[in-house]
């Protein structure tokens, strides 16, 4: 004998509301973390620290420490090229600051965060823009 089976326990009619207010505060914390990181990485560059409030101006300001033109944020906008293009803003941040690459790809590109924190509330000095040296006898001067 064949036994009919309840479609209830099957098909869900209920329908669960979805809260935003976890990703709302996620989202701030966040934000607030990535300000509190760049803001002295910004000093060191002699960049105006605010600066980290506003976040297309702070990828600018990213982007000019790096030693690129600011143009390149734009392509912040275009998918999979962002990706490439964070890497290679990443490591002109890292060798602004005399960092090495392996630092660079992992601390200041995949755990942005905490490499930001690192180097501005480190000892890392600003050497100049993707680490070229402006302004010293013998450096060559960058226009």
């Amino acid at each position: 004998m064949l036994t009919s089976l309840p479609l209830d326990g099957l098909i869900s009619t209920q329908t669960t509301a979805f809260s935003p207010v976890p990703s709302i505060i996620g989202g701030l914390i966040g934000y607030i973390l990535l300000v509190l990181a760049l803001w002295p990485v910004f000093r060191k560059a002699g960049k105006p620290g605010w600066g980290a409030l506003i976040p297309i101006y702070n990828a600018y300001l990213l982007v000019k420490i790096a030693g690129y033109h600011g143009a390149l944020v734009i392509l912040y906008f275009i998918p999979i090229v962002n990706i490439v293009v964070a890497i290679i803003v990443a490591f002109g941040v890292g060798r602004a600051f005399g960092k090495g690459g392996a630092f660079s790809f992992f601390l200041l590109w995949l755990l942005a965060i905490i490499g930001y924190f690192i180097i501005g509330y480190g000892s890392s000095q600003y050497v100049g823009p993707g680490g070229r040296r402006e302004g010293i006898a013998g450096a060559p001067a960058v226009a």
